[in-house]
């Protein structure tokens, strides 16, 4: 503990920015998801009354769900555009620039579902939800890449593992608020639809009082007095030897070498694996199951048997248990690493999805069952927060060199986005056909993604980007023999030694 105040004392302009970072980005993006389950029920009755006026008759049940479905999952379409963007956007623009614009569009989404219902029109949270897609999918892999970049090595599992947390608390803040004694009341949802324009309007006002990265600052735009300048604001006067040679080794290897396009990285063969590894890990974050619980928690809840006036009450304690738990990631990450905290995570996970299964088949057998049906969930929650959702985060900034990281963050939104947007699309069908059966889908998901992690995966902890490159080259030099990157590092590291 000693030693953590010490490091928040020194590195005290790095602590300031990850919550700015954190609250107009990955917080804003649980804050729409949790608030999304409270407001089901009266954007549905919404539309089947606006419905109702302009034909005269109610809406078909089935053209209902597949309005209401298209509602949740239009915000992964806009996050897939986005998402797509980004790489151009942030070599070209600044991480921080390009923050500052999908802060202002989120602003305007916000304010155009915060009317949907004044102005009696079910396409405006239509519109609305795909402009804080591409928002959303502009901000996260930015917000990941930049808390990377700004973080010293010693830090660097902490600061990235603070996504998951402001994630977590974003879904735990909506659950809050979306409770019916606030605004998840029938005259009050249009507020609380608008309300994520409230954390974008934060990040706003105080992000242009920080720097941009050190790295990109240097190895893009050749700054080196801005460099020396953002160094000293995030992190002090003190020594920063060790950090500095990580970032000068890693520019002496990209003198001659061009910021990758996605379509340039997917042909580079000396990055095969981390791209593999990549995909497994996105995918599986999406497809485990943590979505379907977040997205559609009222259905899973109510099919357990618990009366619906209970239900929000429960949510709010599934919420509260992943922030907690990525409270407690955020402190072993740099004790345990991040391949064990990953493939232990999953495994626990398969398990209670199999229990989950179980206890949901059994609910008319024993009147105590659904209680176990909600405590398998919670700490299937638990789990994903203390393993996983921190730990995935980390891994996604580590694997990749800067000239890399951009596209390869674009390949991760990407799939991302798909797997919320196949998620919210079809997983209501999936449980009107399977029913308790449904979570048998995520559990082979996992179990597969497990021994792929277990295989390939080397692990990240207390390692440089050029150590954790020498790991992968060993497994892409398998089938094609790699060239060793030249290490120029004994290039002239004086410019930012006196800090």
């Amino acid at each position: 503990m000693a030693s953590f105040l010490s490091d928040v004392i020194q590195y005290q302009g790095l602590f300031q920015m990850i919550p700015v970072l954190g609250i107009g980005g990955t917080f804003q993006i649980g804050f729409q998801v949790s608030t999304v389950t409270y407001m089901s029920q009266h954007v549905k009755a919404f539309i089947n009354e606006t419905w109702l006026e302009r034909y005269g008759y109610p809406i078909h049940q089935d053209n209902l769900l597949f309005l209401w479905s298209f509602i949740v999952s239009i915000n992964g379409i806009g996050g897939l555009l986005g998402s797509s963007g980004s790489r151009y956007l942030a070599v070209k623009y600044g991480k921080r620039k390009c923050l500052l614009c999908s802060n202002v569009l989120m602003i305007a989404a916000a304010f155009i579902m915060g009317c949907s219902k004044i102005a009696r029109s079910f396409e405006m949270i239509l519109i609305g939800r795909f402009m804080c897609g591409i928002s959303a999918g502009l901000c996260v892999p930015l917000h990941h890449q930049y808390v990377g970049e700004i973080s010293p090595r010693k830090l660097r599992g902490f600061a990235n593992s603070t996504a998951s947390f402001f994630w977590s608390l974003g879904k735990a803040i909506g659950q809050i608020v979306g409770q019916r004694e606030l605004l998840g009341s029938q005259s009050l949802w249009p507020i609380l639809m608008a309300s994520c324009g409230v954390p974008a309007l934060l990040q706003l006002v105080t992000l242009p009082f920080f720097p941009e990265s050190p790295p990109y600052l240097l190895m893009q735009k050749g700054d080196q007095e801005g460099c020396k300048k953002a160094i000293r604001q995030l992190w002090g006067e003190g020594h920063h030897q060790a950090e500095i040679d990580d970032i000068m080794k890693e520019m002496a290897t990209m003198k001659n070498t061009k910021i990758l396009s996605v379509l340039e990285l997917i042909k580079e063969p000396s990055v095969r694996w981390q791209l593999y590894v990549l995909a497994t890990v996105t995918t599986t974050v999406q497809l485990c199951g943590i979505n379907a619980i977040y997205f559609y928690t009222f259905e899973v809840l109510q099919a357990a048997g618990f009366d619906e006036r209970m239900i929000s009450y429960m949510t709010l304690s599934v919420g509260l248990s992943e922030l907690l738990a990525t409270v407690v990631c955020s402190s072993i990450i740099e004790r345990l690493g991040r391949k064990t905290l990953i493939s232990g995570g999953y495994r626990i996970m398969g398990l209670l999805l199999a229990g989950i299964t179980v206890t949901l088949s059994l609910q008319g057998w024993y009147f105590w069952m659904p209680y176990c049906s909600l405590s398998l969930i919670i700490l299937f929650v638990v789990v994903f927060g203390v393993g996983p959702a921190g730990a995935t985060v980390a891994i996604r900034v580590e694997i990749f060199k800067l000239a890399c990281r951009p596209a390869a963050f674009v390949i991760g939104a990407a799939l991302n986005w798909l797997g919320v947007f196949v998620i919210a699309t079809v997983f209501p069908f999936i449980v009107e056909r399977l029913q308790q059966f449904c979570f048998l889908i995520f559990m082979g998901i996992i179990f597969t993604s497990v021994i792929i992690i277990h295989l390939f995966l080397p692990e990240t902890k207390g390692k440089s980007i050029m150590e954790i490159t020498e790991e992968f080259n060993k497994l892409n030099s398998k089938k094609k023999c790699v060239p060793a990157t030249p290490n120029h590092a004994t290039e002239d590291y004086t410019f930012c030694t006196r800090l």
